[in-house]
């Protein structure tokens, strides 16, 4: 896998500067990290977004949104949006609220 450094670009203005806020290589892509605890990342297949299990029905049902696969295992509570998908403004910052939403709810590590 290679970096997408344009979509890393579009999920750094998106995230903003927030507390708790880290970013770093993984799974051959580019994490963002909040508060410990992996939440959205950007590879060039797409990007990777934590939603939590049971919470991701509402975007798999989205245009160019299937579950995430690692190593050909389904992740529960996990999608990976094409560009399609991330490429709709709406829709990619509807994606990162509920990200957000789910991890700032996770306790820190």
């Amino acid at each position: 896998m290679a970096r997408d450094a344009g979509l890393e670009e579009l999920l750094r203005e998106e995230l903003g500067r927030r507390p708790g806020l880290r970013e770093k290589g993984m799974f051959g892509g580019w994490a963002f990290l909040l508060n410990g605890h992996l939440m959205c990342g950007a590879r060039d297949d797409g990007m990777l977004i934590r939603l939590g299990k049971g919470n991701d029905a509402w975007a798999l049902e989205q245009r160019d949104v299937k579950p995430m696969q690692l190593g050909g295992r389904k992740m529960l509570g996990w999608v990976r949006a094409g560009p399609d998908a991330y490429g709709n403004d709406m829709l990619r910052k509807r994606l990162l609220l509920a990200a957000l939403d789910f991890v700032e709810g996770l306790p820190p590590k």
